[in-house]
């Protein structure tokens, strides 16, 4: 079972973490620089650990370069997923 989610990111925050829902858009802080794929590996550490999967199982499907994302997590489902991440 595989479910999606929308994204909006915040490199270079002050914290790392959940910042606020936006309707049907997560944002996210990260420390991290948008440079060498930084802020995305941080944002799929930060994902994975508030949907209790692996990192492995969290995916970039779009917007590798924006700052809004299309995030693919494998393992769980789309309501959990929305519930843990809200």
């Amino acid at each position: 079972m595989k479910s999606r989610i929308q994204v909006k990111i915040r490199p270079r925050a002050k914290r790392s973490g959940l910042r606020s829902p936006a309707g049907d858009c997560v944002r996210i802080d990260v420390q991290s620089p948008p440079v060498d794929g930084r802020a995305n590996a941080e944002l799929i550490e930060i994902i994975a650990r508030l949907a209790g999967v692996p990192i492995s199982r969290v995916t970039v499907v779009l917007g590798k370069t924006s700052t809004q994302k299309l995030i693919e997590v494998e393992g769980i489902r789309q309501e959990e997923l929305v519930a843990r991440l809200q």
